[in-house]
């Protein structure tokens, strides 16, 4: 949402498209929709709505209708949207975006990569050879590019075979948003298992995950009618109005490309087409914006002639490891929504090892259609320790099972939704970036809990967020973030100093040497706030004859709010040099050289990799 909120008022439209927060904040268990509940968890607290340690709030909002306003955005830009029917032979102008298209082969040479893009038009298949000289491959978990650059994926395969059912209805959206709103419900009863994800309550739109196990199941057990009959077991009551929408067999896998930039810089993997991991905390979507993030600066600053190709490796330094990371995280969290069934006797890992030895063991000798009964009554069985008659507080197991299952809510060991300090605190130990001696080396592991953000100044953490107003011969007192300070336009480093003798010194090197490297760099003094008072014309004196500076002032909160370089953990006397993607690049905690030209000729250097 932070890089959302550069595009164009992209995140104020995310905002208010999204559904209000108390119809989503909660995580739901029960035997079903209008059965008894389970347990319940809001994943929402106080400190999520104001705005202390970023901008912008998390937001909740279908993959589908966020590619929509997306699409918009690029138009907005002069992007042009090419559908295969209106094609025709001419050669790109450049800035197409060609609908339907599927890349089938890459050839790449030492000074280009050669795609041949095949589309659907008038019924027969044609193929079209596009030259570039990057390509990055950004087509999904199931990537094309990836497998025709030849690049592995590493880590955990088949975690689980699920259904995917995509459907509408009012009626029930209706009856959650009045009855027990929220964003996932986990649904156990003697008949069936499903979770469903509410997308939007208002409008009635849902999206049912169901356990899958092939070969004994196939998608023709899951028709429109048997999907429809299974929303109705899990609902617990009749609905007229389910219309299903769509009905899809998907994999959950842990991995990470094995790198993510190949063919000497010039093929690159982001987004799910780079890792796929399960979709537990919502980590697949923010990490590919994020990849994007991270390469766009770097792109532009290679065609801008700013920096060598090399620039581009330090997309996978940086990411890779975040990935790497992130998945964990993401298994951490699948495991603690597996937690759940297992505490009420139904444990996934049991039902997936039953499921592997009638496939793949003593069971493979059977007959399909045995096999099938076999794993069916296994998993009726099972599911009749859901029943009402067991799973009560006057039964000794049932009431032990509901007492753990109340510990597991308790102490936040079940499906966790935000990771403030993943989301926002994540942060590169190599790359575009200079490691100081103070920054801990190594990235703290995933617990699979919410840990709070800290902001951080360490190089390759992201710029912290603090309110500031702008200081100019205007008299308005609207404030902004740090994070704005950083325009979307251009590559273009910030350096934030205090109005210290010597940090004017190192600001006018900075800009003298950011010419040398064809680079924009604007300084940022930032001002106490008791100290304003004639900060613009000691500004101006002390950065003459440059004016890619701008005067700016703490805005706090109350007077018990740290200041900015205490947020920082720094001293007024040092200096921090930001990245075009919001990422600290460089800092000086607590002093500065006394040669500034040689120090930031070394610092520019070793970012840009010149």
């Amino acid at each position: 949402m932070e890089v959302f909120r550069k595009l164009d008022g992209l995140a104020e439209e995310i905002q208010r498209s999204q559904p209000p927060v108390d119809l989503w904040r909660k995580f739901v268990y029960c035997t079903s929709l209008t059965g008894p509940v389970l347990g319940s968890v809001d994943h929402m607290q106080p400190q999520d709505f104001e705005k202390v340690v970023s901008p912008v709030s998390v937001a909740h909002f279908s993959q589908y209708k966020l590619i929509r306003l997306l699409l918009k955005k690029l138009e907005d830009l002069n992007f042009h949207i090419c559908k295969p029917e209106g094609l025709n032979d001419e050669p790109f102008r450049g800035g197409e975006l060609l609908m339907g298209h599927e890349c089938v082969k890459i050839n790449a040479t030492g000074q280009s990569v050669n795609v041949t893009a095949s589309h659907l038009k008038e019924g027969k298949y044609t193929e079209r050879n596009i030259s570039c000289n990057i390509l990055v491959g950004t087509d999904g978990a199931g990537s094309t590019t990836r497998k025709l650059a030849g690049i592995e994926l590493r880590g955990e395969k088949d975690l689980q075979k699920l259904v995917s059912v995509h459907f509408l209805s009012r009626d029930l959206g209706q009856y959650l948003l009045n009855e027990r709103p929220g964003m996932l419900f986990f649904i156990f009863n003697t008949e069936a298992i499903g979770v469903l994800v509410a997308h939007d309550l208002m409008q009635g739109e849902f999206v049912l995950q169901m356990p899958f196990y092939p070969p004994q199941q196939s998608l023709d057990d899951f028709s429109p009618e048997t999907c429809k009959h299974l929303i109705l077991k899990l609902v617990g009551q009749e609905l007229s109005d389910i219309d299903v929408i769509d009905i899809k067999p998907w994999v959950m896998h842990a991995e990470v490309a094995e790198k993510f930039v190949s063919c000497d810089n010039r093929i690159i993997l982001a987004g799910d087409a780079a890792h796929r991991f399960p979709p537990a905390g919502g980590f697949g979507m923010n990490t590919g914006i994020q990849d994007a993030h991270n390469l766009a600066w770097k792109i532009a600053a290679l065609v801008k002639g700013i920096a060598p190709s090399s620039i581009l490796h330090t997309y996978e330094t940086e990411r890779r490891p975040i990935a790497i990371f992130n998945t964990a995280l993401s298994v951490q969290n699948f495991r603690a929504a597996m937690a759940v069934p297992a505490t009420l006797g139904l444990d996934p890992t049991v039902a997936n090892s039953v499921h592997q030895t009638i496939t793949d063991g003593v069971g493979s000798i059977l007959p399909s259609g045995l096999q099938r009964a076999i794993l069916d009554g296994i998993f009726t069985i099972g599911r009749a320790q859901l029943s009402e008659f067991l799973l009560n507080e006057k039964n000794l197991l049932g009431s032990s099972r509901l007492a753990k299952l109340r510990r597991l809510f308790e102490e936040g060991k079940s499906l966790q939704l935000q990771f403030p300090a993943e989301d926002l605190g994540f942060r590169y130990l190599e790359g575009a970036l200079i490691p100081d001696s103070d920054s801990v080396g190594t990235q703290e592991p995933p617990t699979g809990r919410r840990r709070d953000y800290i902001p951080s100044s360490d190089p390759g953490s992201r710029l912290p967020h603090m309110n500031v107003r702008m200081l100019s011969n205007s008299s308005s007192e609207a404030c902004i973030s740090t994070l704005d300070l950083l325009p979307l336009d251009k590559v273009e480093f910030l350096l934030f100093i205090a109005p210290l003798e010597k940090s004017y010194h190192l600001a006018v090197a900075a800009l003298k040497v950011a010419e040398e490297f064809k680079v924009s760099v604007k300084v940022c003094i930032l001002w106490p706030t008791e100290t304003v008072k004639g900060a613009e014309a000691r500004s101006k004196t002390a950065m003459a004859p440059w004016e890619n500076y701008i005067d700016v002032a703490e805005a706090k909160k109350s007077s018990n709010s740290s200041s900015w370089w205490s947020m920082c953990q720094m001293t007024e006397k040092g200096a921090i040099l930001v990245r075009p993607d919001e990422h600290i690049a460089w800092r000086a905690k607590s002093g500065l050289d006394d040669d500034p030209i040689l120090q930031m000729k070394s610092v520019f250097s070793a970012i840009l990799k010149v």
